[in-house]
């Protein structure tokens, strides 16, 4: 019996968008999710614990992040009820015109999605760090335009954080305390309080002033009757009746426990690797045969630089501000550079540690809490982070290990870097001379230099979205060519690198394809 309209499976940038705008328009939702349902006192970065996500044993290790390993490639997910928004910079870009001029559906262009990337960005209440609350690296990367005579390219980014004007780190002994965060609601009604600058963006923020997806769109979908179900690991979808079926396996305590649901659409939204190794998985009638095809690592690239001068990377949002050079015109490649923060572990760990003690114990060992409050052993550090247009002539596919002929076939990634090597050198020449016009010395990663390893948070591609299914596996909406009712939102759709933070790109999609299944 089919019990829900859609079925979506992950809650990421696609699938809270989706889940959102079809209850808001009356349908019975179900969102499938992989991951646990976080909350500010269950994030890694409170507990000490369940930092990791294991794709081989998720029944048993089903924690924050999930890092897969490729040959020359590694890439890192987030695993838990908001997806991707859980682990990310809090970054929200809009995508630059010159994106959709190659490579897109004729239905996508700028001005087409203008409406819809601005309305993520509303529901999100994005905004730049005020004047006061701007750091060290905000400072640094500010700096190194201007002494390359780059400063008509320099900004503050779009941040999905609650700020308060009023708070003012430069004029408090113990910014950091959790007592300076202000209590607010947001556009779904649901209390969070504001940035006391933790540095903790990608582990959890405590004071909940990042605006991660299950306190909006999410919140908005469960307060129109959507169900989410964490820990719910969706292998593959079949054609069912008048609808579909998706299998799955709930996970947790050690177990796995088959299942499936029926549903008249289908959303995969489990990423550029969850949803493109359904769909391979399921193998469907008539998918087209660039399933896999064209997927990109978005040109992510890290320099750390040791400089003569603190940069405080562990002390407020990871990225606040960036360098466009995605016109070309001064690095011959389309490049762009910003901060990179980092968590302070030390004091995390000792502070996650000394909060579950008892009482009398926490005071005993007070002065240990301290020096790590006060410790900050990365000060000299300044990472320099960026995201280009690489060749996205990535494949993915299943395979077996062992000669290809024994064991279950696993996800597959042939990613050669020829291509794309001229992008990576033209962001460690920008990131060289950033750190040299700031005092500073790139390190170079020596993965790069000598065996050209990547890695990369913003995967792209897989179930390309085209004109036809002769170029790529869903339409401009994400309807899967040759499968009714089956659709896709979520970065595998992208059809080519960015060149920026993906993620607003990906939400402003999903809210346009939706429009477009309800009038279906």
């Amino acid at each position: 019996m089919i019990r829900f309209d859609s079925v979506i499976v992950g809650s990421g940038f696609g699938g809270a968008v989706a889940a959102c705008r079809l209850a808001q328009a009356g349908e019975r939702v179900l969102v499938l999710e992989r991951g646990r349902r976080w909350n500010e006192r269950t994030y890694p970065s409170v507990t000490g614990r369940n930092w990791t996500f294991d794709v081989d044993e998720p029944e048993r290790q089903n924690g924050w992040m999930d890092i897969r390993w490729f040959k020359d490639m590694a890439v890192v997910r987030g695993a838990g009820v908001g997806g991707g928004s859980l682990i990310y910079a809090n970054v929200s870009v809009a995508p630059p015109p010159a994106t959709f001029e190659r490579g897109w559906p004729r239905a996508i262009d700028w001005n087409e999605l203008a409406p819809f990337v601005d309305r993520v960005g509303e529901m999100l209440e994005v905004a730049t760090i005020p004047e006061a609350q701007r750091t060290r690296r905000w400072e640094f990367v500010e700096r190194g335009a201007r002494k390359l005579g780059h400063s008509d390219r320099f900004s503050s980014l779009p941040l999905a954080v609650r700020f308060d004007a009023d708070y003012d780190p430069r004029r408090l002994d113990d910014p950091q305390d959790e007592r300076h965060a202000v209590t607010r609601v947001n556009v779904a009604g649901v209390e969070q309080r504001t940035c006391v600058h933790l540095g903790e963006c990608d582990m959890g923020c405590r004071v909940k002033a990042k605006n991660t997806l299950d306190l909006n769109y999410l919140a908005i979908a469960t307060a129109n009757g959507a169900e989410i179900r964490p820990l719910h690991l969706v292998s593959r979808v079949e054609p069912s009746g008048a609808g579909w079926r998706v299998l799955y396996d709930e996970i947790g305590g050690g177990t796995r426990r088959s299942g499936s649901v029926e549903a008249k659409r289908v959303v995969l939204a489990a990423g550029s690797l969850g949803s493109t190794e359904i769909m391979l998985r399921s193998r469907l009638a008539g998918v087209s045969a660039k399933l896999g095809h064209g997927w990109s690592a978005n040109g992510d690239f890290l320099t750390p630089a040791l400089s003569e001068e603190d940069a405080d990377p562990t002390v407020g949002p990871t990225i606040s501000a960036c360098i466009d050079h995605t016109d070309g015109a001064e690095y011959g490649e389309h490049i762009f550079i910003q901060d990179g923060g980092m968590p302070n572990l030390l004091r995390t760990s000792v502070g996650s540690w000394h909060s579950r003690l008892p009482k009398r114990w926490q005071r005993r060992i007070q002065p240990l809490k301290d020096w790590a409050d006060e410790t900050e052993p990365l000060d000299n550090f300044m990472p320099w982070f960026a995201q280009g247009i690489d060749a996205s002539d990535g494949r993915l596919h299943l395979q077996r290990r062992w000669l290809g002929m024994f064991g279950p076939r696993r996800l597959t990634l042939d990613w050669d870097i020829a291509r794309s090597t001229s992008t990576i050198d033209a962001i460690v020449r920008a990131h060289s001379d950033l750190a040299k016009a700031t005092d500073g010395k790139p390190l170079v990663s020596p993965t790069w230099t000598f065996f050209r390893d990547l890695i990369t948070p913003h995967p792209l591609g897989g179930c390309n979205m085209a004109d036809d299914c002769a170029r790529g596996v869903v339409d401009h909406a994400g309807r899967v060519f040759g499968a009714q009712g089956l659709c896709v939102a979520d970065g595998s759709i992208v059809p080519r690198a960015i060149g920026r933070n993906p993620s607003r790109t990906i939400a402003a999609l999903t809210e346009r394809a939706v429009e477009h299944w309800l009038a279906d």
